[in-house]
């Protein structure tokens, strides 16, 4: 009873000096008090606030971070008898499928360990007096001792974690372009992206499909080698074949492999340069930006070359004036002229050469550019060099390995006494793109056998009907550049004797991955 007595009385002076002494001393002896405990704990402590500054307006990327490593890295794995949690069930279009997630409750703590050393995580939460406001903060706790070396290198370990996390969870969305209202340049309306197209599920070579693989990963994981170069990080793809090949599905597998956002630019709703620039700084970070059929969208090809018959009417002055073009040559050229000065209201290459490879191409990180065509020889060859579209990729006729994995896949059948005619009838020269032998087996999926036997019947047919003699099989081809005159040169080389390669220009981006 002596003690509770002591301390009460201990508790009433302290509240009379309070009440007496002057507030700068009592701030003072605050000071002092702090200090006193700074110097005996052997623990330094870091504060990570929600947000910077006191305007609660500008996000703090470590706070984010941190709370998606406690959250997704550290709970789950937590001993028995894990700290006071925080449940909620976010909304969900299927309620049935939504899983509930918890996070660390307000004022309670979780270690972990790095380097041999613990550390501990506090959340703060505290309302804002006279508001309903809450501020939040992470509070970290190191050894006093090592913190000055642990620090950088814990945090970059959070980030890091954090940012694999964020790139595996994170909602997907299908991005397109609605078409300019008037002067506007344009905006972007999504949907949830939901292909089920994997590379699990690609009817591809192997060797092809482990290589665009390894070429995709390393490019996600080069954040450095991109800075230390000096290049924009960015890679441009572009996938060409028959109609059926498989080039949409190949471009949803990328995605889903990357985990980007998928931005499909339909050109012909673009009115001008200055809005396909306004559009491209709309795009987000880690983005997959696709430009579908690409020598249907503008014809491009055919303003280069007709640009090159007819000079420009300043070209043309100048050339009148060391007699070197014909006055016969006026009525075509002042057309041109007429048609020239309309390039200011629609795209132009220019414009796309600027997107694809110039200085608007770098306002963003981890973007990759993908053309699709049917036929590459009708895409102009300035596109397609080396820095622009890095990896040319041919999706061919179905293969023997393609037709053999869709058949399992489509029917279930991984044996059966004609896959071997099926293989035969495709090496004999036999052509049936993906598309085509996934419609034949289709129809009789309840039936393998009559399944297999009519996919041996349609090649038969092709087979009497024409074969495919010496055209390209599907592969990775090298980029093609452009020579003085403007036609791609080419020479032959060989990737793992397969397919036919063609390039003049090896640059290391294309034949490393990165």
């Amino acid at each position: 009873m002596e003690f509770l007595a002591q301390m009460w009385s201990l508790l009433g002076l302290l509240t009379v000096l309070q009440n007496v002494l002057p507030s700068q001393l009592l701030w003072l002896l605050h000071s002092l008090w702090q200090s006193v405990q700074d110097s005996l704990t052997p623990y330094s402590y870091f504060d990570v606030p929600e947000f910077l500054g006191s305007a609660s307006v500008e996000p703090n990327d470590l706070y984010r971070h941190a709370h998606l490593y406690l959250h997704h890295s550290l709970l789950p794995d937590s001993p028995p008898g894990p700290p006071r949690l925080t449940l909620s069930l976010p909304r969900s279009p299927d309620p049935a499928s939504a899983a509930p997630s918890f996070s660390l409750s307000p004022n309670h703590s979780l270690e972990d360990a790095y380097a041999g050393h613990r550390m501990l995580w506090t959340h703060h939460a505290d309302t804002l007096q006279d508001s309903l406001e809450e501020r939040r903060a992470f509070s970290l706790r190191l050894p006093k001792r090592h913190a000055a070396a642990l620090l950088p290198a814990y945090l970059a370990h959070v980030s890091a974690a954090a940012d694999r996390l964020e790139r595996s969870s994170r909602p997907r969305r299908l991005h397109t372009n609605s078409p300019a209202a008037g002067a506007g340049a344009g905006a972007w309306c999504s949907v949830p992206f939901r292909h089920p197209a994997t590379f699990a599920t690609l009817a591809l070579d192997p060797a092809l499909k482990s290589r665009l693989v390894a070429d995709l990963s390393a490019f996600a994981d080069a954040r450095d080698f991109y800075r230390r170069t000096g290049r924009p990080w960015k890679r441009g793809y572009l996938l060409h074949g028959p109609p059926g090949s498989g080039k949409s599905s190949l471009v949803a597998a990328m995605a889903n492999h990357l985990r980007y956002d998928v931005y499909d630019l339909e050109l012909t709703r673009v009115a001008s340069n200055a809005a396909l620039r306004s559009l491209l700084l709309q795009t987000t970070n880690r983005s997959l930006i696709v430009i579908e059929d690409i020598d249907c969208s503008l014809d491009l090809t055919a303003d280069r070359r007709r640009r090159r018959r007819h000079p420009p009417k300043q070209a043309r002055k100048q050339a009148k004036k060391i007699g070197s073009l014909d006055e016969s040559d006026g009525d075509a050229s002042d057309a041109d002229d007429r048609r020239s000065a309309g390039d200011e209201g629609r795209v132009t290459l220019s414009g796309l050469l600027n997107f694809t490879d110039g200085l608007w191409s770098c306002c963003g990180d981890e973007r990759i550019i993908v053309f699709t065509t049917n036929y590459a020889d009708r895409v102009d060859p300035a596109l397609l060099r080396p820095g622009r579209m890095d990896v040319h990729v041919r999706l061919g006729p179905c293969g023997a390995h393609a037709a053999r994995e869709l058949t399992e896949r489509y029917v279930g059948v991984a044996e059966h006494e004609l896959l071997g005619e099926v293989e035969s009838c495709i090496e004999a020269g036999a052509e049936m793109t993906p598309a085509e032998v996934g419609e034949v087996l289709l129809r009789s999926r309840e039936e393998p056998d009559t399944a297999v036997r009519e996919l041996v019947a349609e090649l038969r047919e092709r087979l009497r009907g024409g074969g495919r003699g010496d055209k390209d099989v599907e592969g990775w081809e090298e980029p093609v550049a452009e020579s003085s005159e403007g036609s791609p040169e080419k020479k032959e080389t060989r990737w793992e004797g397969r397919g036919r390669l063609r390039s003049l220009t090896k640059s290391d981006s294309g034949r490393r991955g990165v």
